[in-house]
């Protein structure tokens, strides 16, 4: 069984399958001017910090045919599945549903609401499409994990304290082993990702662990890469 350097332990890999990279929520919407990030008054620039490293885990992930799994966060045409405490907090000069320069702002099917050219996925990789923060609640994540026997998530994506870590405790209490790659992921607040980090790991690991992304990579360099499998 081959292992990840990580914190606060060694993170073990499974024998041969039962791993997949989950990339939450790298879309336009987030990480470009005009969208829902900077709507709210953030400087989005700090999220495009991660891309270069998300692409490395992509390719090396792709290399080895382990599923790799993208979300993204965004809402029926109609706002039916958006809850309007959500649509109204924060009184943002643009709201969930409103034109923006990147078409309606989290609204599924806009171009605001895609997923980075740089982090495009493949036709036969999954997109899940999630009306709420975590990547579990109305969702058929879990379904698809356990169809392809997966157990093991390598989490990445933004932001680090809100999307990435609802997902990391949801699946934590499904019974996953998840495994945070601490440079994979960003927030608006750096201290927020900071204090996110240390609570997951804290306790012996409570929630998960945290590596960095050339430690995942060395760990999956002694991997026994398993046949190809597809998660649609």
């Amino acid at each position: 069984m081959a292992v990840i350097s990580a914190q606060p332990y060694d993170y073990l890999l499974p024998t041969s399958t039962g791993v997949a990279l989950v990339i939450i929520d790298m879309q336009r919407d987030f990480l470009e001017p005009g969208g829902f990030g900077a709507a709210l008054g953030n400087d989005v620039t700090r999220l495009q910090a991660i891309v270069p490293t998300l692409q490395r885990l992509q390719a090396a992930f792709r290399h080895l045919h382990v599923p790799v799994i993208q979300t993204v966060e965004g809402h029926r045409p109609d706002l039916s599945d958006c809850p309007p405490a959500k649509r109204q907090r924060g009184n943002a000069p643009l709201k969930i549903g409103d034109p923006g320069p990147m078409g309606r702002i989290l609204v599924l099917g806009e171009p605001g609401n895609s997923i980075i050219p740089e982090l495009a996925p493949r036709p036969e990789e999954t997109v899940v499409e999630k009306p709420g923060k975590g990547a579990f609640y109305n969702t058929n994540l879990e379904f698809l994990l356990k169809t392809h026997n997966i157990s093991h998530l390598i989490l990445a994506g933004v932001t680090t304290e809100v999307c990435v870590q609802t997902t990391m405790r949801e699946a934590n209490d499904r019974g996953y082993e998840c495994l945070l790659v601490e440079d994979a992921t960003e927030s608006y607040f750096p201290e927020f990702k900071q204090a996110t980090l240390a609570m997951v790991r804290a306790q012996g690991g409570i929630v998960g662990w945290t590596a960095t992304a050339d430690q995942v990579l060395a760990g999956l360099q002694t991997w026994h890469a398993p046949p190809q499998v597809t998660v649609h």
